[in-house]
Formats: C-alpha cells, structure tokens, sequence
C-alpha cells in the first residue's frame, strides 16, 4: 500500500537557525500520527511543510507517491486545523464552514449540503445559524474540525488543536477527535507538545527534539522500550540515571531510566541490594499530593529520582532520609 505521506532527508533553515535537520518519516492511510516535541522542537515546521505553508531548503515531500515539494497548499489534497479555530466572526457556524467551498466555486445548493454533513460529523446539527461567539471553546474547535473536513481530504492536519481549552474539555476532545478518525477512516496528523494527547490517540507516534526524531514507535513502544534518555524522560517522566548512580543500580550502561509510578519508597534506610530489587538511600526533597497519587521527589548522588504511589506514606517527612527500591527487571538501559 503506497503512503499517504513521506518526508525525504527533508531540511528546513531559518539563517543560522536548522529547526528540521534530515528528517525520514512515512505516515501510512488511514493512520493517526503524532508529531509531539518541546516547543521549537521542528514538529510544527514539519507539519507546515506537508501542508505547503513552508518548502524545505532540502529534501522532498511526498503525497500519496506524488512529489509535492513545491506545489501550492490550494493543490495539496490535505486540509489544516489550527490552535486559534481562524474563525470569521461575522459569518453563522454554516458560512464560516462553506467558506472554502464558495472560494472554490461550487453551487450553493451543493456548498450547503455539503456543510452540512460536515457538521454533523462533529456532532453540530442544528447550530447553523449561530456565529461564534455564541459557542463555547469546545464547539468552535468543533465549527473549525467541520470546516476542514468539508473539503474530503485525504489528510488532516491539526497543529495542536486543543491547546487553547481547559483540561476537562480538552479530554473530552480527545475522545471525538479519536472517534471521528475512526469514522472517516482519513490520515489524521496531529501536532503537540502534551504527551497525553499523544499517547492516547496516536496509532505512532514521532517524537521530536531539536530538529530531529528521536524516536518513532506505537505508544506503548515509547513508553515500554525508549530509544534515548530523551523520549524516556519526555514520554512519561522517567527518572534518568546517569553517570556513578546508573552503576551503582547495577546497569550495565552509564545511562538507565525507571518509571516512577514502578519506584516504592521507605523512611529511614531499610533496603538492602538483591539480584531481583535495587534499593538505593537518599534524602526526601519534596511531597506533591495529586489526589489519587503523591509525587515524591528524592535527591540521591546528586541527581533528583521521582516516586508516584498510591498511598501517601506519612512516616515520610522532607528533609529526611528515605530508601527507594524498585524491580531490577524494570530497569531501561539506555545509550545515549
């Protein structure tokens, strides 16, 4: 089956500045791929060059086989969602979603049905007539999604779309925008820096640094089996170890991760080495409570290490010694 999208050795430079060094990828049809990344990281100047908004200074883009390097964004056969919804206040949910039909030409009476389909897809029937100041954060990036969509992509791009709404209903979003990929069955590209939206969403995921991917694998790969300190940490919060203390844990690397939700942790100096746990003393610096977790965070030869546990352990206190232990076997050696 021929990709609906690949990027080859492509480039991007700003002056001095490389914000996408060499990047391969092939996103397959149908796929939901995310790009997640720190800010300036190239994840959304990767996005921009599928769409057309920038040409690489080297490499091709490619859709579905065609090399499309230098053609317009108005003849690729993707459509991009943004941030900021670029919704026209002065035009009803139906107009702002007919907007590119009617630069395109089509009748009226096609435009109209055609809109309106699209925001059914997005679960908006009815609200034709409203202009967007009279919808919430949700239903605007709903408005925005409908009108992308009423072009019949083959690809949408969505240049972290949900960035601007509070937690509650950013959740809420991830769900439709999962369900709605499943229902159209369209390449769906997404931009973020949330690794949760990342990781709950995505078929793959790249993860983006400086310019380049460090990593690209299902979801769980990531988490279960990163490539580079970098993705462990970034993915999911991993505690790093480096240097004396990765050795001193028994890895066989001078770098090795552990998840802090699989770290338990003890006052006072009560664990010992074995082959099946590594136990290691440091000094409590900081409880968060998170409701149905705590974070504790401890300082051990110098480095910070996390740990999450269910239940707050209250013979704990900041400032004093505590052993952390966890299974050996959870270790992640790591080489860069």
């Amino acid at each position: 089956m021929q990709a609906t999208i690949e990027l080859q050795s492509v480039s991007r430079r700003y002056g001095a500045v490389m914000a996408v060094n060499d990047v391969s990828v092939t996103i397959e049809p149908g796929e939901f791929f995310s790009m997640l990344g720190p800010s300036g990281s190239g994840k959304t100047t990767c996005l921009r060059l599928i769409a057309g908004f920038e040409h690489p200074s080297s490499g091709k883009v490619m859709l579905s086989g065609q090399d499309m390097t230098s053609t317009a964004p108005y003849d690729r056969d993707v459509n991009t969602v943004f941030q900021d919804y670029a919704l026209f206040p002065h035009l009803t949910v139906l107009q702002n979603v007919e907007y590119g039909l009617r630069m395109r030409g089509i009748a009226p009476a096609e435009r109209s049905s055609r809109a309106r389909e699209a925001l059914g897809q997005v679960a908006l029937s009815g609200f034709d007539a409203r202009k967007p100041a009279q919808l919430s954060g949700g239903q605007r990036q709903r408005v925005a999604l409908a009108r992308a969509l009423v072009n019949r992509p083959k690809v949408l791009l969505l240049d972290e779309p949900l960035g601007a709404l509070d937690l509650r209903l950013r959740e809420q979003m991830q769900i439709e925008l999962k369900k709605l990929h499943q229902q159209l069955g369209i390449t769906f590209v997404y931009v973020t820096h949330d690794q949760g939206e990342a990781m709950s969403m995505s078929d793959r995921v790249a993860v983006f640094a400086q310019g380049k991917i460090e990593q690209i694998a299902t979801p769980r790969m990531l988490y279960q089996q990163p490539a580079s300190a970098f993705v462990a940490d970034f993915v999911g919060g991993a505690n790093v170890l480096r240097g004396d203390l990765a050795r001193v844990c028994g890895n066989s690397t001078d770098i090795a991760a552990i998840r802090p939700e699989l770290v338990q942790i003890a006052a006072g100096d009560v664990g010992q080495m074995s082959v099946q746990t590594v136990s290691i003393c440091g000094v409590l610096v900081a409880i968060q409570f998170h409701g149905a977790v705590s974070h504790y965070e401890v300082e051990v030869m110098g480095q910070m290490l996390k740990a999450v546990v269910a239940q707050e352990d209250n013979a704990a206190r900041v400032g004093q010694q505590v052993t952390l232990s966890w299974p050996r076997q959870h270790m992640i050696a790591l080489d860069r």
